[in-house]
């Protein structure tokens, strides 16, 4: 009798499909999802730690954190693209917190709110520059003290106690600082929203 050979297209296969097979083991599925993701992760661990070898240590980190937890996505609650970029999110702001604070970001430096020119796929660089520049405009017409509060707070993933504490200033006026500014980005993007 002859053997059977198993053909595997995964580049044929949905994401959640490919993730399915990433999450059992399977190694063209992992090369498949890596392939397609790679990109994205690195992007928004590169955007969060401005650090290109801790920018990679996280991306890896993220597709591990991925293959571990593969069973836990629910297609109900985002695409694959959003479930890997809140995983490479979360810990590239745990490994920012993990940094000495001097080599922290620093808020009013809104430089390192560029998109990152590793981007070689000219749609996600187009959509990253506009949000990026949408998001400078904003934060201009934010008060200084609480454009810091919420760049710490909304960007980077401190809490309000840390912010608190950075900026040296108590707690309740910390939250208040970043629910004021969150309240005026909210409308400026509603109003960019009613003008398209």
């Amino acid at each position: 009798m002859g053997r059977i050979v198993r053909i595997t297209c995964v580049w044929n296969l949905t994401d959640e499909a490919v993730l399915a097979g990433f999450g059992v083991g399977d190694v063209d599925a992992a090369n498949e999802l890596i392939r397609r993701f790679q990109r994205r992760v690195y992007g928004v661990a590169i955007t969060i730690t401005r650090d290109a070898r801790l920018a990679e240590d996280v991306a890896q980190e993220a597709f591990v954190r991925a293959w571990r937890h593969a069973e836990t996505f629910d297609p109900r609650r985002g695409s694959v693209a959003s479930w890997l970029s809140v995983i490479t999110r979360n810990l590239a702001i745990d490994a920012m917190r993990a940094q000495p604070r001097s080599e922290l970001v620093d808020p009013d430096d809104l430089d390192w709110l560029s998109p990152p020119a590793q981007d070689a796929n000219p749609a996600d660089v187009a959509v990253r520059a506009g949000d990026s520049e949408w998001l400078r405009g904003a934060l201009d017409d934010v008060p200084d003290e609480q454009r810091r509060a919420v760049v710490l707070a909304g960007i980077l993933g401190f809490t309000a106690e840390e912010v608190a504490e950075r900026e040296r200033i108590p707690v309740g006026t910390a939250k208040s600082r970043i629910r004021l500014a969150m309240d005026k980005l909210r409308r400026a993007h509603a109003a960019t929203e009613a003008a398209r």
